[in-house]
C-alpha cells in the first residue's frame, strides 16, 4: 500500500529554482501585494484547495456559477511535501509543505508545461485560503505561503485570505474585487454540506460493493449531475435525488462484519484524501473496515459554537446591576442563532434528498459537555475539545469499534494538549480501542503497521459481536439498500441489521 520514498529533490525542483540557496543570505521581510481590481477579475483566475477531492470540485463548480473564475488545485501528494519542504522554513507541520508545496508545484507546471512567465502567472492567478490564529503554526501559513513563492521565483503572488472563526462577517479589503459576501458563504456552505454527504454516504457503501470500483463510478455522476446544477442554478434538492437513485445501483452485501473506525484529529490530516494522511481512508478500507470520516460541518459548527460561548463569557463580565440591553450582543447572538439553524437546515434537507437517514447533526453542546470533565472549555485552538468528547462519545453510544486520532508531527494543540488528556480518558474507559498517531509527510511504513495492530483488536471485535446474532433463513432484500439504516446498540453496519430483522 505505501508508495517509494526517495530521498532528496523531485525532479520537478529544477536547479534553476533552488538559485537562492547560493544567494547572500539577507532578512526576509514580508510584502503583501493585494491588488485585485473589478476590472481585473476578468482575467484572473482564482485558485483554492485543501478540502477533500470531491468537495474541492463541488466548491469550484458552485462558486464558478458567482461569475468568477474558480479552479481547485490537485490533490497534495508527495510531490508537493518535498517541493514545499525545499522551499519551506524549517520546523513547519506537514499540512504547511503540502499546501504551499502543491501551490508552487502547480504555478510550476503553469510555468514549465505552458510556457507562462513568471511574470504572467504573478499578475493572472491569485490564490484564496482559510487564515486564523491560535497557538499553533496555522497564524504563519500564509507569511509562509508568501517567502516559498518569493524563493521558488513567483514574488509578489497574491494570497487572500477569509477569517475561518468569521463566516459571513468578513473586513473588507480596501479596493478588492474578491468579495466574502454573505452569497459568496452561503454559496460555499452549500458545496460543502453536498460534499460532506456524499463522503459519508460513499464510506458507508463503498466497503459493501459486489464490483470493485461501482461505488466511485457513481460518485463520479453524482459530481458531474451537482457541478452542473450549480453551473444552471437549478434545484439542488432535485438534483441530489437523482443522486440518490445513481447510488441505489451499486449492488451491496452489507452482511459482512467490518470493523467501523472512526477518523478524528487535527482538522486537514484527519481529512485529507492523500499522501497527507498516508491515504489512511483507503488503506482501512483496503484492510477491510468501514470509515466513519469527520464532516467539514463539525468544524463549522464549532466555530460558531465558539462564537457563541465567547459571547456568553463577554457578557457574564457585564455590569448586573445594568438594566440596559447591549443591542450588539443582542444582534450578535441571533446572528449565531440564525447561522446554526440554516446550517442545518441545509444538512437535513440535503441528507433526506440522499436517502442518508441515520446521519445525526453534531450537537455541540452535548459534546461540550461530555468533554468538559477531562479538558478546560476555555483551552482555545485547533479542534478544541472536540477529539476529547469525539472519543467518550464514541465508547458511550458504541459507534466504532477503533478510534484514530491523526495529526501532524508536532501539532501543538492536537499532539500536546489532546493527546494528553485523552490518556487519562482511555483509563477510565479501559474498554476503548483508540489509537492517537502522527503523520510527518514520510514515515508510512511505520504509520501503516500501528494503524494495523490496532484494527487487529477491532477486527475481532467486530467478529464477535457479529457471530453474537443470528442470521434469518430469509433475510429480505431492503437489508442491502443503503437506504435502510436502522438504529441500534451494536457497533458495526452487519450486526446492526441482523438486530433490526429480529426485532421486526
Amino acid at each position: 500500500m505505501t508508495k517509494p520514498v526517495c530521498n532528496g529533490l523531485k525532479p520537478h525542483v529544477k536547479s534553476d529554482d533552488l538559485m537562492f540557496l547560493h544567494k547572500e543570505a539577507v532578512q526576509w521581510r514580508d510584502t503583501v501585494n493585494k491588488r485585485f481590481s473589478y476590472r481585473d477579475k476578468a482575467k484572473t483566475t482564482i485558485l483554492f484547495g485543501g478540502l477533500t477531492l470531491l468537495q474541492d470540485q463541488l466548491v469550484a463548480a458552485a462558486l464558478q456559477s458567482l461569475g468568477d473564475k474558480y479552479v481547485n488545485l490537485p490533490n497534495p501528494d508527495f510531490d508537493a511535501f518535498q517541493t514545499g519542504k525545499a522551499f519551506g522554513n524549517r520546523g513547519q507541520c506537514n499540512p504547511t509543505y503540502f499546501t504551499v508545496g502543491n501551490l508552487i508545484k502547480y504555478l510550476q507546471q503553469l510555468r514549465d508545461e505552458q510556457g507562462l512567465s513568471p511574470e504572467h502567472i504573478v499578475e493572472h492567478y491569485i490564490f484564496v485560503t482559510a487564515g486564523g490564529c491560535g497557538p499553533c503554526r496555522f497564524g504563519m501559513y500564509i507569511t509562509e505561503y508568501r517567502k516559498a513563492l518569493r524563493d521558488a521565483g513567483f514574488e509578489g503572488f497574491r494570497i487572500f485570505n477569509f477569517e475561518q472563526n468569521k463566516g459571513i462577517f468578513q473586513e473588507a479589503e480596501s479596493e478588492s474585487a474578491l468579495d466574502f459576501t454573505p452569497t459568496f458563504f452561503i454559496t460555499l456552505i452549500r458545496a460543502v454540506v453536498i460534499g460532506d454527504l456524499l463522503n459519508i454516504l460513499s464510506y458507508k457503501i463503498r466497503p459493501y460493493e459486489l464490483e470493485s470500483g461501482a461505488t466511485d463510478r457513481a460518485l463520479q455522476q453524482c459530481k458531474e449531475i451537482i457541478a452542473d446544477t450549480f453551473a444552471r442554478k437549478k434545484s439542488l434538492t432535485a438534483a441530489l435525488y437523482r443522486c440518490r437513485k445513481i447510488l441505489k445501483g451499486v449492488k451491496l452485501d452489507r452482511l459482512q462484519p467490518k470493523p467501523k473506525v472512526m477518523i478524528i484529529g487535527e482538522f486537514w490530516a484527519a481529512m485529507t484524501e492523500g499522501d497527507g494522511n498516508y491515504n489512511l481512508h483507503r488503506f482501512l478500507e483496503a484492510e477491510g473496515a468501514e470509515c466513519i470520516p469527520q464532516p467539514i460541518v463539525n468544524r463549522l459548527f464549532l466555530s460558531i459554537w465558539e462564537a457563541g460561548y465567547d459571547l456568553a463569557k463577554d457578557a457574564s463580565l457585564q455590569d448586573e446591576s445594568s438594566r440596559k440591553v447591549d443591542f450588539t450582543l443582542a444582534r450578535q447572538k441571533s446572528m449565531i442563532l440564525l447561522a446554526r439553524l440554516v446550517l442545518k437546515v441545509y444538512i437535513k434537507l440535503y441528507a433526506k434528498a440522499l436517502g442518508l437517514h441515520d446521519y445525526e447533526i453534531p450537537d455541540m453542546e452535548k459534546l461540550a459537555r461530555l468533554a468538559k470533565t477531562y479538558f478546560p472549555l476555555d483551552s482555545d485552538g485547533g479542534e478544541r475539545h472536540l477529539e476529547v468528547a469525539h472519543l467518550i462519545e464514541s465508547i458511550e453510544s458504541n459507534s466504532a469499534h477503533l478510534t484514530i486520532s491523526v495529526k501532524p508531527f508536532g501539532c501543538m494543540p492536537s499532539s500536546s494538549v489532546s493527546d494528553g488528556i485523552q490518556s487519562l480518558v482511555t483509563s477510565r474507559f479501559p474498554g476503548s480501542n483508540f489509537l492517537s498517531i502522527e503523520t510527518s509527510g514520510e514515515g508510512a511504513v511505520n504509520f501503516y503497521s500501528r494503524v494495523q495492530m490496532a484494527l487487529f483488536k477491532a477486527k475481532q471485535a467486530a467478529k464477535e459481536e457479529f457471530e453474537r446474532i443470528s442470521i434469518p433463513a430469509t433475510v429480505p432484500a431492503k437489508v442491502h439498500d443503503f437506504t435502510y439504516q436502522p438504529r441500534g446498540s451494536a457497533a458495526g453496519t452487519a450486526a446492526r441489521l441482523l438486530n433490526a430483522l429480529a426485532k421486526a
